[in-house]
């Protein structure tokens, strides 16, 4: 038998290729239900995703197994940019026009006068990157601003290759064009957006979870890979072959029983976000046409926000509308403020600069994820290459998990 641990969307995916093959595997999910990260919750009526997720992917492969599991919408996503009480279109760098003159011309003067001092060949840290394509006057009151929000670090304890091609970089006809005009091209690295039509986001993944065996209420707490053996909290025992898992490595090491000193410490020095998700209903439709938007000013807590009615109208009930805010945390990065009062401060803060009318809200929640995302910081590499060497000969971690990672694309 294959013991998967988790019931996220790469082990349901390696849970269903493996039965393509014929081979016996179970996936063990320590929740009520199967989804991970994909998965939803429903508050008086109003359904929430655990978090922004729409699905962009161009795999042929993948979007015919999409497609197997429900039918869904697909729209061009409208993006707006928050920022000291002008709304942009996204992405900001070449979508200028909304901001006072004086912000307009120091943008625009710091991105041809790029900092020349940068060696392009010799970038360390996302910072640097940042100056060296846009300037300093935008690198620094966007994305760097952005970055201790979402990242919740400097942006140069950040590498810049995880970037890929998220950032787009305009040339100057672009940027001069956005800030005379808001007739712009859409440039977002994403095009166009898929997203069930009931469901939630995880219906993408019922074709490939009916025909696999997920057992939920099944928490781990104990690895022993010598006797191959998985130990639950409630005090069964399972025995395996061969084992996948896409749990975050620091749990993961934390389960395996007699991990060398070492292999825990540098465990302990990968980072990641937590995120804290404000979830709130409203009693009145419409309430903005943007599908989702970032929140520059750092003294509004969130660095994203997104309207789940406006990805499907079965999300919330007729004549309604919700919004989910997205609040991130981490080691490096202490939440201050906790439950019913991060609500007042998201309300309070929205009803003021005048996002929604907060005696609309009828519905809100608060509630946290401990896994977010992984912060790419500079000791990255060496700590995940130790301890992948680590894992290697003991699990299959990567097998068949790396087909999803590389194609089924979610944000």
């Amino acid at each position: 038998m294959i013991a998967i641990l988790g019931a996220g969307i790469s082990d349901i995916s390696a849970g269903y290729h493996l039965g393509l093959k014929e081979k016996k595997a179970i996936i063990f999910e320590k929740n009520n239900s199967w989804g991970g990260l994909c998965d939803n919750f429903t508050i008086d009526g109003f359904k929430f995703d655990n978090a922004i997720h729409l699905s962009f992917s161009k795999n042929i492969y993948v979007n015919k197994l999409f497609s197997k599991s429900c039918s869904y919408y697909t729209y061009e996503p409208y993006i707006g940019n928050y920022y000291r009480g002008h709304w942009l279109k996204h992405p900001a760098q070449n979508n200028l026009f909304q901001l006072d003159m004086k912000d307009k011309i120091q943008v625009i003067t710091d991105f041809i006068y790029k900092d020349k001092s940068i060696n392009k060949n010799k970038i360390n840290n996302y910072e640097q990157w940042l100056r060296s394509k846009y300037g300093n006057y935008f690198a620094e009151n966007f994305p760097m601003r952005y970055t201790r929000k979402y990242w919740t670090v400097d942006s140069k304890d950040l590498k810049s290759s995880w970037l890929e091609n998220r950032m787009y970089v305009p040339c100057i006809e672009e940027v001069l064009r956005g800030a005379m005009s808001e007739d712009t091209k859409n440039v977002y690295y994403t095009g166009k957006v898929k997203y069930p039509k009931k469901g939630g986001y995880k219906s993408f993944l019922k074709y490939m979870a009916q025909r696999c065996d997920i057992r939920c209420n099944r928490k781990v707490m104990m690895i022993d890979t010598k006797k191959k053996k998985l130990e639950f909290e409630d005090g069964a025992t399972e025995y395996y072959e061969n084992l996948i898992s896409s749990l975050p490595l620091p749990v993961i090491i934390k389960l395996i029983k007699d991990v060398p000193k070492m292999i825990a410490e540098s465990a302990e020095n990968l980072n990641w976000t937590s995120v804290a998700l404000v979830s709130l209903g409203f009693r009145k439709p419409d309430i903005t046409k943007y599908l989702r938007f970032y929140i520059y000013d750092e003294n509004f807590l969130p660095s994203r926000a997104y309207f789940p009615n406006l990805k499907s109208a079965e999300n919330v009930f007729e004549g309604c509308s919700s919004l989910q805010y997205e609040i991130y945390f981490s080691k490096k990065k202490e939440l201050k403020i906790k439950n019913h009062d991060l609500i007042n401060h998201v309300v309070e803060k929205s009803s003021e600069i005048g996002i929604f009318d907060k005696n609309n809200v009828i519905v809100s929640d608060c509630r946290e994820l401990t896994f977010g995302n992984v912060i790419f910081d500079k000791s990255i590499d060496i700590n995940r290459k130790f301890i992948h060497k680590y894992l290697d000969p003991l699990l299959i971690n990567y097998f068949l998990i790396i087909f999803i990672f590389n194609y089924i694309q979610d944000d």
